[in-house]
């Protein structure tokens, strides 16, 4: 049985408590922590686990096995860090910390102990259409990738969103995806800015990017955080000989009155929740060679600091890396 503390009792804290308690077997939730104090009560009445005053104190509790770290970003650093002095296995909500060099210091804390214990959470690897379109990829079936087309479109954002999140929190799924579909590094990126949309207030949207690869495959990634109509995720890969497209996620199509209709996901949770359950349910597992680790979540921070330049510039800017660590 795996005893694991929770730090961060938010919405997607919340969440994962309830994964790892009624969705995945042999775990339990013995810690938790929160800066709500009743937050983190509420959520240890439901598990039974004890209440501590914060994070340090759930990562140094003798009855926590691993760690799952759901608090706001700036925290990051320090609980990521704390696990991995502890000897735990630590998993991260994106992001793995609010800069590269704070990034680069996990990578490199992780690299000093010789041992992978980060999971950073990028769920778009565990989701099953993504998983499809990769495995048509490396079967080589359409060629070798030329391009990749993508669409990110939210029907909306809550109050809280700046500028900058546009790149930071939503484009970042992107990022990292397709590091992982194709298996290789982002070497530049560039972001241009149509018309405005009137829905947009203050948020730069739509954005397109355009992300170079090392292998010089293209990927253009259109994001729109104010669509109204729904939570739609779009990708197709265009190779030397076919083309690859995630397939319609929605379950059923009405025809009526002279309309076919086709319902449309709400939000994240909706297109994404099973996702979710496989990530954690392979964390627990102890999969962690596949994983989405600390190194990727220091590039996806390279390679998002770079696109909010160019959205602030227009200009393409390049991508530096650090040396990869060979525990990386």
């Amino acid at each position: 049985m795996t005893r694991v503390g929770v730090v961060g009792a938010g919405m997607i804290g919340r969440d994962h408590v309830r994964r790892l308690t009624s969705v995945i077997s042999r775990v339990t939730v013995t810690a938790v922590a929160d800066v709500d104090a009743g937050a983190a009560a509420l959520v240890a009445a439901s598990t039974g686990a004890a209440v501590h005053p914060d994070g340090l104190a759930v990562i140094a509790a003798a009855d926590v096995d691993a760690v799952v770290v759901c608090s706001w970003g700036d925290t990051h650093e320090e609980y990521v860090l704390a696990a991995i002095a502890a000897g735990k296995p630590v998993f991260c909500e994106k992001p793995l910390a609010t800069s590269p060099q704070a990034c680069l210091r996990i990578v490199e804390a992780e690299a000093a102990r010789g041992t992978r214990l980060v999971q950073v959470g990028y769920m778009r690897r565990y989701d099953a259409a993504y998983r499809a379109l990769k495995k048509v990829l490396d079967s080589g079936a359409i060629g070798a990738p030329l391009m990749m087309h993508c669409a990110h479109r939210n029907a909306a954002v809550p109050d809280f969103y700046r500028p900058e999140n546009i790149i930071t929190d939503t484009a970042v799924h992107e990022i990292d995806m397709v590091r992982w579909m194709f298996g290789t590094e982002i070497t530049a990126v560039r972001v241009l800015r149509p018309r405005a949309s009137r829905n947009a207030g203050a948020i730069p949207d739509p954005l397109l990017l355009v992300l170079e690869l090392a292998n010089e495959v293209l990927v253009d990634v259109e994001i729109s955080v104010n669509a109204r109509y729904g939570y739609d995720i779009r990708g197709e890969i265009l190779g030397e000989n076919g083309t690859a497209a995630l397939g319609d996620q929605n379950p059923i199509t009405v025809r009526r009155a002279g309309h076919l209709t086709s319902p449309v996901p709400a939000d994240w949770r909706e297109r994404f929740g099973p996702a979710y359950d496989v990530e954690l349910r392979e964390w627990v597992a102890g999969h962690m060679p596949d994983a989405p680790g600390a190194w990727d979540g220091y590039a996806a921070s390279v390679v998002s600091d770079a696109a909010v330049q160019s959205l602030r510039t227009g200009e393409r800017v390049p991508i530096t890396l650090a040396a990869r660590p060979k525990l990386h």
